[in-house]
């Protein structure tokens, strides 16, 4: 039997407040501020991803409804977003023609493959492992394609039919589409500075496809969205596309989930703290897994939180997930009624839409702040940045290599952790220094304190460390090991330490552990590491404190 707080865990949304005229008010309000921004986002978004371009709204309508339902973070807006539409595009290119039922249906695997992963992580609680993609590489990566999103767009935003390789082969720019572009692009930038939350974007969008059938735009040979099919979608199942596609998309699978996962992160991050909340990140894995493939069942691409839609529904006073169904309800309404009037849409129009969506991820003063942070971090962002511009269209290669740089970092510093040496004993306070060539403060010690873990990492440093110094300084007696901040041990790291305490032993000298941590004594004793309690033994000295060395090392002073 499951108890009511499982129940609970599992169905979000049984917990959520009783609507009432007050509550579904304000809900509504935010509903309709965000709907009314994901449709237009959304048939631009479909264009960026290769995709027929109705199933934009397809992604902004079944998959919201299955995130905020199952999902522990309710104010997210789950839907097409720019970088997970650009990865899409990345990760098909070269399989299928873009647009095609080929495309479409490798298209639904990915969100199929990709939700039921991120479904699995978040059952079996493995929501840590999207950790592994730190921020400079998320920041790194989405900078990267932010120009690469901008560059696609330049020819649908000049009126150019054809890809930006086509354009510069052979540039051909349309005036009136040009036109339209570039005033949607100034106008909606102004709109977003002076009133982010006035459903702008729909408002140009709407009077673009009422000037361009005025002035029979279409029929000029200017490129529009055309016709849209009305209704409802209907199930979807693609063809089962062979085990040779389904390895070429195992890469873009993984950095899909990984993209998108951050993207939701970004949001839900922010909206639990301003509740006061810890962020159940494999609750809300299980939601955008479960969005994922309800978009797929749609017949769409994979989705993600938008973090600029999200914004926007917290500023309209969003409190609870009603807002999301009011806002999936908008979308509802517009795919039965709006349609028809996005048909005489310019293409540039939509590129604008895009181009202006993705202006707010460049931020290339975060390159200068991170140098004075860390300058290895730096680097492994700029050639994340520039592997990711040179790797296009397969893009996901910047992330793997990202990864894959600041893994082998975070290896390297657990291979050399740091060993200071102590260079003062007072007060039972101690300073220290990296370990170097000169001689001991105190006579015929060394006393030192390593910050690391002391496993199979961290032991081989730890050991040469010591047999470096002895060997510079042979007169050395006693050893002080200052292991308060070692709170884990493993096998490798018991060996290493028996090992060192029979070599000391021989070569009598005495090894002083202080401050050893209860969990790490216990794995050592249970090791036999350590003499019995009670058991007295010449050549090793267990101290609790700092305090207990102090005097230890007073008395030894004064029987000198």
């Amino acid at each position: 039997m499951f108890s009511s707080s499982r129940v609970r865990r599992l169905f979000p949304f049984l917990g959520w407040p009783k609507p009432t005229k007050v509550l579904l008010r304000g809900e509504a309000l935010a509903g309709l501020t965000v709907g009314l921004m994901v449709i237009p986002q959304g048939v631009a978004y479909a264009a960026l991803a290769g995709m027929p371009l109705v199933t934009g709204i397809y992604a902004s309508m079944m998959p919201a409804l299955v995130a905020v339902l199952f999902s522990r973070s309710v104010r997210l807006s789950v839907g097409p977003t720019a970088l997970s539409c650009l990865l899409v595009s990345a990760s098909l290119a070269g399989m299928a023609q873009p647009g095609s039922a080929e495309w479409v249906a490798l298209a639904v695997w990915l969100s199929l493959i990709a939700g039921l992963l991120q479904v699995i992580l978040g059952l079996v609680r493995f929501g840590w492992l999207l950790n592994l993609v730190n921020a400079p590489v998320l920041m790194a990566f989405t900078q990267a394609a932010a120009l690469l999103i901008i560059g696609s767009q330049v020819p649908s935003l000049l009126g150019f039919r054809g890809d930006l390789s086509d354009f510069i082969q052979t540039p051909s720019i349309n005036p009136l589409s040009l036109a339209f572009g570039v005033i949607s692009l100034i106008a909606l930038v102004l709109a977003r500075r002076r009133s982010p939350r006035f459903p702008s974007v729909l408002l140009v969008m709407l009077l673009a496809a009422g000037l361009s059938l005025l002035i029979g735009f279409e029929g000029s040979g200017g490129a529009v969205v055309g016709a849209l099919p009305q209704g409802l979608p209907e199930l979807y199942w693609p063809d089962w596309p062979g085990f040779r596609e389904l390895r070429q998309l195992a890469v873009p699978v993984l950095v899909i989930t990984l993209i998108s996962f951050l993207e939701t992160a970004a949001s839900a991050r922010v909206d639990n703290a301003r509740h006061g909340a810890m962020w159940d990140q494999n609750q809300d894995l299980i939601g955008q897994g479960l969005a994922k493939l309800a978009s797929g069942l749609s017949g769409a691409f994979p989705t993600s939180s938008s973090f600029s839609r999200s914004a926007l529904n917290l500023y309209a006073g969003a409190q609870t997930g009603w807002a999301t169904l009011c806002s999936v309800l908008v979308v509802v309404v517009a795919l039965l009624l709006l349609l028809p009037v996005l048909h005489h849409v310019p293409q540039s129009v939509l590129a604008s839409i895009v181009v202006v969506a993705v202006t707010g991820l460049m931020k290339p003063s975060e390159f200068v702040r991170l140098w004075r942070i860390s300058r290895v971090e730096t680097v492994i962002a700029v050639a994340t940045f520039a592997i990711t511009l040179l790797s296009a269209p397969q893009l996901y290669w910047g992330v793997m290599a990202g990864v894959l740089m600041t893994l082998s970092h975070f290896l390297y510093l657990r291979l050399h952790p740091k060993i200071y040496e102590v260079d003062r004993f007072h007060d039972a306070r101690f300073g220290g220094r990296q370990a170097t060539d000169s001689g001991p403060v105190i006579n015929k010690t060394y006393a030192f304190r390593m910050d690391a873990e002391l496993d199979f990492g961290s032991a081989n440093a730890l050991e040469q460390s010591i047999s470096n110094y002895l060997s510079k300084h042979p007169q050395t007696q006693r050893i002080i090991f200052l292991a308060s901040s070692i709170n884990r041990v493993d096998s490798t790291g018991v060996e290493v330490f028996m090992r060192l305490r029979t070599q000391l032993a021989i070569q009598r000298r005495l090894l002083v552990m202080v401050g050893l941590r209860q969990e790490v004594e216990a794995v050592l004793r249970a090791a036999d590491a350590l003499p019995l309690e009670g058991v007295s033994d010449p050549y090793i000295v267990l101290f609790a404190n700092d305090a207990q060395l102090v005097d230890f090392l007073a008395a030894e002073q004064t029987t000198a």
